[in-house]
């Protein structure tokens, strides 16, 4: 098949080769005034036309335009060609062609021809010389279109650093997928008039990229990727160069522009209304990826949404992937599916990477742990990089012997455990799933005042479940600024949703606050944040945690919405105890300490905490195991931190 396609090519070259000299025979009787003879060229027996008339059809090129070009790519092929033009223009000082000789030689000559805006100034099929009279500008055939010509198709090298070609093959895309690229086409394909602009939006950078690829085949057409960030600090004029050059391209290769802009800082205003000249200039078939929704004033635009592969597509991908391999690993392919939202393209990479590090260990009597493990572990480490740019990475070495509460409350945490891991399950193959996303999503609210252990909780929940654990400080992600608020909490989970994060907001209050009468636009926003957030919860694939020091301040409305409210008490004397006995770690030498008498203190658990660091690191200094001394200085300097005064019954009998 391989050679038969080379034949073929090498056949048209040579038809396509012989069919432009043939053409310039034409012209070259013109320059030397004598009688045209029979046209060679009606028949080009190759199935494919020629380039010269495929170009000449796509610029709608006259018959003397057409002329003109070969006089122009004679210049290039002959090398008596330049004595031709000399000769026919009564001086040897003008080995070139010009306007002048054209219009005096050729047929059927017109001045419509070399104005800016017809066919072969306006898309630069020729070159003119600078500094001379139009009429006696050297004309040149641009070097893009004499290769066009000869048969040589490859992409403009003043667009080579910008706009690189998109390789579409027959590969498969997920069924959800396939659909959004049918959609694109028959959106296009039914169009009669101006073609309407195609926006994916989402975060799904990947998917997106394939989904215009698949399109495209479907309708025929090449398709090529520019960065948008890569033309935002062209000047004016530069950009109406590579716009140019662009369209021209596009008509030559029959391909669509995929413009991709998921990586523009749209706060930069500069930036953004380059972008939007950019697309507002553009006439060829054109898809923009974005992570937000832009508009268009000057072509239709039609958005899309581009999602992950839903959780059946995800797990065929994962199958697929493992190969054999699938069939060992006892359900885990659904526990990945269940806890980590991927596309396909991280999918393959991940069991790429998990089975080459398999390879390495060659640890056969545990391959299928090892593997388990691996893929595990390889997911959680695909988010990272982008949510530790919008959130705050937690320890999770915190396991249930560290967490010191009332039953009630443990039990409460041990259900959201098991709502976590057996999410899959109960919502897929038990069908709780089956009538939408809204209200499937995992979501807590921890409630207490600080230090009574919201935090090491949810570390407690990610040890167990070996997830990442993330911090967002609500107070940060508010912003003043309309839309930022929803912009910035979409970053976070769409980045958490592909790892399996849990999050954890603190100071819910700052966004959950009880409503007052909505009197203005900034009311009406600040519902539509609230809105926002909890939509996203109830949505979330994973699990959502808000901590609150002021549960009273919290509209009711809101923690009905809430599926786990555990509130966090403040540890009597008995809990206090039991966290002083479990504080230091078996490491750390102490010495003579009761831990009876420092429950007396009447501070939280995290206080505790922060006062057995502080004497651990005093006694270090000293030389000492930790002895209550440390501990009374320790508790000193916590107490001045909490402008508290430390009582005399709270330490009686400590020294």
């Amino acid at each position: 098949m391989a050679n038969k396609l080379l034949t073929q090519n090498y056949e048209w070259q040579t038809a396509n080769y012989n069919y432009l000299i043939n053409a310039l025979d034409i012209v070259r009787q013109a320059l030397l005034a004598e009688e045209p003879k029979e046209n060679r060229n009606h028949h080009f027996s190759h199935l494919s036309p020629p380039a010269l008339d495929t170009l000449c059809q796509i610029f709608g090129l006259s018959e003397f335009e057409r002329h003109v070009l070969l006089l122009c790519v004679g210049m290039e092929l002959d090398a008596n060609w330049g004595f031709l033009c000399a000769n026919a223009q009564g001086s040897l000082g003008k080995p070139y062609p010009t306007f002048m000789l054209a219009k005096a030689s050729l047929p059927q000559p017109h001045w419509n021809a070399f104005i800016p805006t017809a066919p072969l100034r306006k898309w630069q099929l020729i070159q003119l010389e600078e500094g001379s009279t139009l009429n006696l500008s050297h004309l040149r055939v641009d070097e893009r279109i004499f290769h066009y010509l000869l048969g040589l198709d490859h992409l403009d090298e003043r667009l080579q650093s910008i706009v690189q070609p998109v390789v579409i093959t027959d590969s498969e895309i997920v069924p959800s997928h396939q659909q959004l690229a049918e959609q694109l086409a028959t959106t296009w394909s039914e169009t009669e008039t101006v073609l309407p602009i195609i926006q994916l939006c989402g975060d799904e950078i990947a998917s997106k990229k394939a989904i215009a690829a698949k399109a495209c085949k479907l309708l025929n057409l090449n398709l090529h990727l520019m960065s948008a960030g890569a033309i935002t600090n062209l000047r004016q004029n530069e950009m109406n160069d590579l716009l140019r050059l662009w369209e021209r391209e596009s008509m030559l290769t029959n391909s669509a522009l995929l413009l991709d802009c998921d990586e523009v800082d749209y706060t930069d205003p500069a930036k953004e209304n380059a972008i939007a000249r950019l697309i507002a200039s553009i006439t060829s078939p054109l898809i923009i990826t974005s992570l937000e929704r832009k508009r268009s004033l000057q072509r239709p635009l039609i958005a899309i949404e581009v999602h992950k592969p839903n959780t059946t597509e995800q797990r065929i991908i994962w199958q697929n992937a493992l190969g054999e391999a699938a069939t060992t690993l006892n359900g885990h392919v659904d526990k990945l599916v269940s806890h980590f939202s991927l596309n396909a393209s991280t999918i393959q990479t991940v069991c790429a990477e998990a089975q080459g590090k398999l390879k390495v260990k060659r640890q056969k009597a545990k391959e299928v742990e090892e593997l388990s493990a691996l893929l595990w572990d390889t997911c959680r480490f695909q988010a990272r990089s982008r949510l530790d740019e919008l959130a705050q990475p937690m320890e999770t070495s915190a396991t249930w012997d560290d967490l010191v509460l009332p039953e009630a409350q443990r039990q409460v945490l041990r259900d959201i455990t098991a709502h976590v891991r057996q999410r899959t399950k109960v919502y897929e193959k038990w069908g709780f799933g089956n009538k939408g996303g809204r209200g499937l999503g995992i979501s807590a609210l921890f409630a207490g005042a600080s230090g009574t252990g919201k935090t090491m909780a949810a570390e407690v929940i990610a040890h167990e479940l070996r997830l990442d654990l993330y911090r967002i400080d609500l107070s940060q992600v508010v912003s003043k600024y309309i839309g930022e608020t929803e912009k910035n909490l979409r970053r976070v989970f769409d980045a958490a949703e592909a790892g399996g994060a849990i999050l954890l907001f603190d100071e819910a209050d700052a966004l959950f606050g009880k409503r007052s009468e909505v009197k203005d636009s900034h009311d009406r926003h600040a519902n539509i944040e609230v809105g926002y957030l909890l939509q996203r919860m109830e949505s979330y694939r994973g699990l959502a945690i808000l901590t609150t020091n002021l549960k009273a301040s919290l509209d009711q409305a809101f923690l009905r919405r809430i599926r786990f409210v555990v509130q966090f008490p403040f540890p009597d004397i008995t809990q206090r105890t039991e966290i002083w006995q479990r504080v230091f770690p078996r490491q750390t030498p102490t010495q003579d300490l009761d831990a009876s008498k420092l429950a007396k203190l009447n501070v939280s658990g995290g206080n505790i905490r922060n006062i057995a660091l502080n004497a651990a690191f005093l006694a270090a200094d000293s030389g000492d195991a930790v002895e209550m001394k440390h501990i009374l200085q320790a508790a000193k300097s916590e107490y001045t931190k909490l402008e508290r005064q430390l009582t005399d019954a709270e330490v009686k009998g400590w020294v």
